[in-house]
């Protein structure tokens, strides 16, 4: 699985466009919690959702991409399948209740 730290706004815009299915992690330096959970995210899109590719947006250092996406907490998850936004989660984020959230929809598209 890849993760893309995204360096611009437009290249957050860019891979929106062109991946099927996509994860964007919206996180600052200061947030712990963040810490914590991002391998544990990562290792669920690896274990169950390897097609999926995330996007790892340090919203202190690109405040544009936050804001055009309404994120004004660390961390929040947003789930995109075909350039739409389909999950938001903010701030308690429970693993198994966003691999829950990603099955169906996930599943409709990489029909197994």
């Amino acid at each position: 699985m890849m993760i893309t730290e995204i360096q611009s706004f437009d290249e957050f815009i860019k891979m929106k466009e062109e991946e099927l299915v996509l994860l964007g992690y919206f996180s600052t330096d200061a947030c712990n919690v963040c810490k914590v959970l991002k391998p544990k995210v990562e290792e669920l899109l690896q274990t169950e959702f390897p097609k999926m590719k995330m996007a790892y947006i340090r919203s202190d250092v690109l405040p544009d991409v936050a804001a055009q996406h309404q994120v004004f907490a660390a961390p929040t998850i947003l789930v995109f399948f075909e350039g739409r936004e389909y999950i938001r989660k903010s701030r308690n984020i429970g693993v198994g209740e966003l691999q829950r959230e990603i099955e169906r929809p996930y599943s409709m598209i990489f029909l197994e």
